[in-house]
């Protein structure tokens, strides 16, 4: 064999071999390839819910297009779903605050009224109806429903204008029943950023029961002042005009007929009317001896109304409503409350269409107990605003002759029962002297307030 021939057969089993190990290297990368192909098939597969996925390798583009609008959409449904269920949770949840801030505001036992920028009330609770005695304040302008000139409305009006707060403010407030209120009062703005004044927060309390309270007590300690100081001052006043009556008796039965005579019965005048003053006056200063029984009303008013019937018989007089019973000395309730109805009487008549006198018994409802409420009512001539505030104070009387003790004596004997009495022009002509005591027992219901009529 020649070079050549070996030369050439070498060259052909090199590239045998060469050829040989490309196949087996292309073999090697197929497998590899396949094998890849398949893990990332499989891995496709397992996220393909939750992520959107680059569609398989395709050759329509309708397919390609349709499969990636179909994940787009399905995400935007989780999303839309989740979305959902985050708004129902704020909703339940603002639900739930405005449900709370209802019932807070609704069983507050202050009274709250919301008044708008325009002054329209916008919101108030059942307190401030009680508190104002006035129904369905919502959607109402605060001047009307208050009274265009009370001091209520002009404090709301000066915060919605200025911008003022009022803290612990006490004002009168007349209620469409025509009872006079003393209401605690706080006013605050409502702001939107530092100058725009969007409404007004109006918190109200009744202190009229605790200011009466307040009264009460003053009351009392006044007359033991009173009386301390006053008895023997008043008992040697006693002393000195019975030794004047004696000396002018003499006089009197000495001298004759004449103008000795006639002096000394002027003195003798004098000192009746001195020591009947006197005398009242003792029985307001004096301290009142008052036992615990058991009153019954009913009886007591009876006989007041026969009395005075009997004393002025031109005037009308009635009673009417429950009497019930109160614990008390039943002399001097009748004292006091004889005093009352003859005063009526007496207020009236000279009425046009004849004078009438009512007195009307009410048990009235607070809570567990029960308060006796008796007014008398006339149709006299009424009683001079400037006098309402006088009424109770001893020596103060509009009467010729009176001695300016009576209703001063009342209220000692109605205060040291452990009640108050107040008086009231009424609207349709004439007074009323509203007398309450508390109440002996409870009752198993109380009387409706009806309307004033005699």
């Amino acid at each position: 064999m020649t070079f050549a021939a070996f030369q050439a057969e070498g060259t052909q089993r090199v590239w045998e071999i060469a050829a040989g190990m490309a196949v087996g290297i292309l073999a090697v990368v197929g497998i590899v390839f396949l094998l890849l192909r398949r893990f990332y098939q499989s891995t496709q597969e397992s996220h393909q819910a939750d992520v959107l996925m680059t569609p398989p390798r395709t050759e329509n583009p309708s397919a390609f297009m349709a499969a990636s609008m179909q994940g787009v959409i399905r995400q935007l449904r989780d999303q839309e779903k989740e979305l959902e269920r985050l708004h129902k949770i704020e909703r339940e949840r603002a639900e739930n605050t405005e449900r709370l801030s209802e019932e807070v505001t609704r069983n507050m036992p202050a009274g709250l009224v919301v008044v708008n920028a325009t002054g329209i009330i916008s919101s108030a609770n059942p307190a401030a109806e009680l508190v104002l005695g006035i129904q369905t304040l919502g959607f109402r302008r605060y001047s009307e429903v208050l009274g265009e000139k009370s001091e209520l409305t002009r404090l709301v009006g000066e915060c919605l204008t200025k911008g003022s707060i009022f803290r612990r403010e006490q004002v009168q407030h007349e209620a469409p029943g025509g009872d006079v209120r003393l209401l605690g009062v706080t006013i605050s703005p409502i702001r939107r950023g530092a100058e725009k004044i969007n409404g007004a927060i109006c918190l109200l309390t009744d202190l009229t029961e605790l200011a009466a309270l307040q009264q009460q007590i003053q009351l009392k300690e006044s007359l033991a002042a009173v009386g301390e100081l006053s008895a023997g001052i008043a008992h040697e006043f006693k002393n000195a005009l019975a030794t004047i009556s004696g000396y002018a008796q003499m006089i009197c039965a000495e001298a004759g007929a004449g103008e000795v005579a006639d002096s000394a019965e002027r003195i003798l005048e004098q000192t009746r009317s001195i020591t009947h003053v006197v005398t009242e006056f003792l029985r307001y200063a004096r301290p009142l001896e008052i036992t615990s029984e058991p009153v019954a009303l009913e009886g007591v008013v009876e006989r007041v109304v026969s009395e005075v019937a009997e004393a002025i018989p031109q005037v009308r007089i009635r009673f009417e409503g429950p009497m019930g019973s109160v614990a008390g000395d039943e002399g001097l309730l009748r004292q006091a409350l004889l005093n009352l109805a003859r005063n009526a009487a007496e207020a009236s008549v000279t009425a046009a269409n004849g004078g009438r006198v009512l007195l009307r018994g009410e048990l009235v409802r607070h809570e567990e107990t029960y308060t006796q409420r008796i007014t008398v009512f006339d149709n006299g001539a009424g009683i001079a605003a400037a006098n309402l505030p006088k009424l109770f104070r001893p020596f103060f009387t509009t009467k010729a002759k009176g001695t300016g003790l009576g209703l001063a004596v009342v209220q000692k004997i109605i205060v040291q029962h452990g009640g108050r009495v107040e008086a009231r022009n009424r609207t349709e002509g004439g007074a009323a002297f509203i007398v309450t005591l508390p109440a002996c027992r409870s009752v198993p219901e109380a009387v409706e307030l009806k309307k004033d009529s005699i």
